[in-house]
């Protein structure tokens, strides 16, 4: 009798211990993961893990994805730095917001958008970035911490360029970017500055321990234009052996419909190859990239080297790819894949909410997906809340099986509503408003030569990737700035009379620099002391915020002052002259 109730006594402990066990859940030790989010600037598939080009040297990329997951089949929504890098960071489709072209401003047509850091930053995590995450403007509002100072705009740091432009290519006219240039440069990694610090600011956020989980994005610029970098990137890549680009076939537009053909860049290339400078403008775009490569290998040693390796989620994209003679092209801004396809590597650590086993390292997946898809996977991964308004779906269920079924298309929407290219497993269907189509399979002609969609066997898959195509457009958004007051130059350095009477609410002002060097940017404030504004370079257009009776000088790099205006009531824009005596 004792015995039985001992053991009844013995077997309900038990029992009762075993209620105050924890149950075993992926979910119950996870921390929010860290995230580095990784630009590169104009890069297409000229990276090793994608071999776009036999003699491309990326092994800090290669690395990247031999340790996470590689995309072989990722797109922008976008061929265009603007329309592409507001998709990534509001998660809203071209098509639904009407953001098409490096024209339009961001704030203009989405106002009230959250951006992807300010998300982050809203659910408990630190917001930081450096260099290129948007176009030409940081939108201070979105971050806690930038470099450079985000009060300034101007995600540049100071970068070394010839004080003789152009070095390699000659102007051929109004139509020619002033940055189309390239040439080696005898300077160190640190002393040519830009990228490198980036990299360095980036590197210096990676190595030290945080108080919470931290977004940190890390803009590259390289390889976009121009071409200059320190000399020693030129060196892998001799002149004598470098081949143009594989995806070149002279009579390649022959079977392209008329909204193909009026993306012909035939004033670039030809005037490229006019000049003889084809192979050398391939020599500067590999040694951008290779410079590239080195300083995203910078910022994965100091990830590797600190206290935040195995927490941190890494994803590294580019914005869109880039021509270099493919389609009788130069730039970018077409449906065709040499345009659209874009490195995308996601890595994810054991222990992240939303992935608990993490990526497995070295795995490669050729599903169709597009960079709209970065916002919705890195909060799901992150375990935050579901943003209602994203139009890409999350990459979740690829990043967990490579090979799981993807309903999904990737959509590139070129500057005309109504003209985009698909991009599907197997097949790439581009349409243009004012008609014409182009389909082609990439298993058999992954270069794009062989337009099928003629040809009567191929009409019941032109039909299925047209039903899959979206079936309507948002018009082009116009730009508040078409109507902006143009405030008057004064050349000279009588800004040193002219004292600043800063008032009222903020108002924007656009700033347009047509002179043939790059110069800096100041305000006064009411204490009679210059700020700085960041630098704008040759060509190049601006949007700032400021307070009407502010003062601004212009300035040469060693602070020799090219002229001045003040800030008037509203809106307003501002050219600084070709010729210092302009007015």
């Amino acid at each position: 009798m004792h015995h039985s109730v001992g053991l009844r006594l013995v077997c309900w402990l038990l029992f009762a211990s075993l209620l105050t066990i924890p149950v075993c859940d992926s979910h119950a030790d996870s921390q929010p993961p860290n995230v580095l989010f990784i630009a590169v600037d104009d890069l297409n598939d000229w990276i090793g893990c994608l071999g776009g080009h036999p003699q491309a040297r990326t092994p800090n990329i290669d690395r990247l994805a031999a340790s996470g997951t590689l995309f072989t089949n990722a797109h922008c929504a976008a061929p265009a730095c603007n329309p592409s890098r507001t998709a990534i960071m509001t998660g809203i489709s071209p098509h639904q917001s009407g953001l098409y072209g490096n024209g339009q401003k961001m704030r203009d047509i989405l106002p009230d958008a959250v951006l992807l850091p300010r998300y982050f930053a809203n659910h408990g995590y630190r917001a930081n970035g450096s260099g290129k995450l948007l176009h030409y403007f940081i939108d201070a509002q979105s971050w806690d911490e930038y470099f450079p100072a985000k009060e300034t705009e101007d995600p540049f740091p100071r970068t070394v360029y010839p004080k003789q432009r152009p070095v390699s290519l000659p102007r051929g006219g109004p139509w020619q970017y002033i940055e189309t240039d390239w040439g080696a440069l005898d300077v160190s990694d640190q002393e040519f500055g830009g990228d490198w610090a980036v990299s360095q600011w980036v590197g210096q956020q990676l190595q030290r321990k945080h108080q919470q989980p931290f977004f940190l994005a890390c803009g590259i610029y390289r390889p976009h234009e121009p071409w200059f970098v320190p000399a020693k990137y030129f060196e892998p890549f001799p002149l004598n052996e470098i081949q143009l680009p594989p995806g070149f076939k002279q009579d390649d537009l022959s079977d392209v419909p008329p909204g193909g053909l009026k993306l012909r860049d035939v004033p670039y290339f030809s005037h490229i190859r006019k000049h003889n400078q084809w192979k050398q403008a391939i020599q500067g775009y590999l040694a951008s990239i290779a410079f590239a490569d080195a300083m995203i290998g910078r910022v994965l040693d100091a990830l590797d080297q600190g206290p935040n390796r195995d927490n941190t989620i890494v994803v590294l994209w580019s914005d869109h790819g880039w021509h270099l003679g493919e389609k009788m092209r130069w730039q970018k801004f077409t449906g065709w894949r040499v345009s659209t396809r874009v490195p995308l590597i996601v890595r994810v650590p054991k222990g992240t909410p939303g992935l608990p086993h993490g990526t497995l390292s070295g795995t490669q997946c050729d599903r169709p997906v597009g960079l709209l898809s970065l916002y919705p996977t890195l909060t799901e991964l992150a375990g935050l809340p579901a943003k209602a308004d994203l139009d890409g779906p999350s990459l979740l269920p690829l990043l967990q099986d490579t090979k799981s079924d993807w309903p999904h298309v990737a959509l590139t929407y070129l500057q005309e509503p109504g003209s985009f290219g698909l991009s599907a497993q197997r097949w790439r269907y581009i349409h243009y408003a004012q008609g014409g189509d182009e389909l082609y399979d990439i298993q058999n002609d992954p270069y794009e030569w062989v337009n099928l969609a003629k040809s009567p066997e191929h009409q019941g898959v032109l039909q299925e990737l047209r039903e899959r195509a979206p079936k309507t457009f948002a018009s082009v958004a116009r730009a508040k700035n078409e109507t902006l007051q143009e405030l008057t130059w004064f050349p000279g350095d009588g800004s040193a009379r002219v004292k600043s009477t800063p008032h009222g609410h903020e108002c924007e002002i656009m700033i347009t620099n047509r002179m043939a060097a790059g110069v800096d940017m100041y305000v006064v404030n009411r204490e009679g002391n210059w700020e700085s504004r960041g630098s704008i370079q040759s060509g190049w257009r601006f949007s700032r915020r400021t307070q009407p009776g502010t003062v601004w000088i212009i300035t040469d790099s060693d602070k020799h002052v090219h002229g001045h205006f003040v800030i008037g009531q509203g809106g307003s824009k501002v050219t600084i002259p070709a010729a210092l005596n302009e007015q």
